[in-house]
């Protein structure tokens, strides 16, 4: 997140309700959702935008456990301690922003995971010339007043609609109508905006843009994430010459030999080839445009380091590994004394279970550089499983 130039665009994330509605031991927003909590799924969204610079959620005091294991893995900043209604929650997250160099600022509910790109894309582009902007759809039924369960008049639809979040402010004006009208009830942001007169656009929102508010609501949202994601593999391939050395570096590992890898870093081939693998697998482009070999700031680096931004870059698109396969092709140091360890060090490095990991190695029988003893190479596959970005 660049918190370095000027007019930053921020999402803040209400998630400080406790879900009476819902009826589950758990905060809807703390609500396993395809492996995943729901707060999981809704920053991964909002991170994904390429125009929102950071993400903050306003979450309840006793819920910093769940939180952390909602968020885990995400670049997000921490979080604010919610107040007794939403509008004080609100209220409190953006007067923790105000120091952060924000124009434009989305205020989105912590259970509306699908939000996407197109529908954030509405309400940002609205703000270039109009104080607030709102997603929301058109009202297609017809409507009836009611009581005692019998019709009283037909309403008409004209001109209704339902608001969605995000809704989207310049960061000043509705801290300001926060401050103003502090204390009162009100359902949602733009109503303060109403109160003092200001105008607010409406732009088109999205039926998957729903609330998960009910264990219906859930049940919709498991159906739809199913349709959501999808499969992708990457590949990665690296080789580093032998130098001179006692060691080199494998899968993290220090593993004794007559000679050491040449390389910028740490020469860790196996990581190198899996950093690809996960970049290549989200289309994020190679390890060398992440970690230039001509930046002084990477001589000598660990490689794990090079995993765990290709991880968090692939998470913060709402991904996870399904699987990764590295193979190591070399003559000598024997692969095989160090499998279990490699394993469990990809695993570490990773964050997921060693079943997810597998190590191998082969030998290319006396051909080619790694044949003749010259170095070693490595590839990867990587297998993740990815949310679209549907419009």
């Amino acid at each position: 997140m660049n918190s370095n130039k000027n007019n930053l665009t921020a999402a803040l994330i209400v998630a400080a309700g406790r879900g009476h509605r819902f009826g589950g031991p758990l905060p809807k927003q703390y609500t396993d959702l395809g492996g995943k909590m729901v707060l999981n799924h809704t920053v991964s969204a909002l991170l994904a935008h390429p125009d929102i610079d950071m993400v903050r959620c306003v979450i309840h005091p006793d819920d910093q456990s769940l939180y952390e294991n909602a968020v885990s893995g995400l670049s997000i900043l921490s979080p604010v301690s919610g107040g007794a209604t939403r509008q004080d929650s609100v209220r409190l997250g953006l007067e923790s922003l105000e120091d952060q160099n924000i124009d434009k600022i989305l205020i989105h509910d912590g259970a509306r995971p699908f939000v996407s790109l197109s529908v954030i894309d509405g309400v940002l582009d609205a703000l270039n010339d109009h104080a607030g902007a709102v997603a929301a759809l058109a009202v297609a039924d017809t409507l009836k007043r009611g009581k005692d369960a019998k019709i009283t008049q037909t309403v008409s639809r004209d001109g209704l609609w339902r608001a969605q979040t995000p809704q989207g402010f310049h960061l000043k004006d509705i801290l300001a109508a926060h401050h103003k009208f502090a204390g009162e009830e009100l359902t949602d942001d733009t109503q303060l905006f109403e109160r003092l007169g200001l105008e607010v656009i409406l732009t088109q929102g999205s039926h998957d843009n729903f609330k998960i508010t009910t264990g219906e609501d859930l049940m919709r949202a498991e159906n739809l994430l199913a349709h959501h994601t999808e499969t992708r593999t990457g590949m990665g391939f690296d080789a580093h010459r032998f130098d001179k050395g006692d060691f080199v570096t494998l899968c993290g590992l220090e593993i004794p030999h007559d000679f050491g890898l040449k390389g910028h870093s740490d020469a860790d081939v196996a990581l190198h080839a899996l950093t690809d693998a996960l970049l290549g697998a989200i289309g994020a482009g190679d390890i060398g445009q992440h970690f230039p070999p001509s930046d002084a700031k990477w001589k000598g680096a660990k490689s794990d380091q090079f995993v765990q931004h290709a991880t968090s870059l692939m998470r913060e698109r709402g991904g996870e590994i399904i699987n990764v396969d590295l193979t190591i092709i070399c003559e000598a140091p024997k692969i095989g004394p160090h499998r279990e360890s490699m394993v469990k060090s990809v695993a570490n490095i990773l964050g997921v279970d060693q079943h997810r990991v597998s190590v191998k190695a082969t030998t290319t029988e006396g051909m080619g550089f790694t044949g003749r003893k010259e170095g070693i190479a490595a590839q990867a596959i990587a297998t993740v499983r990815l949310k679209t970005l549907k419009a």
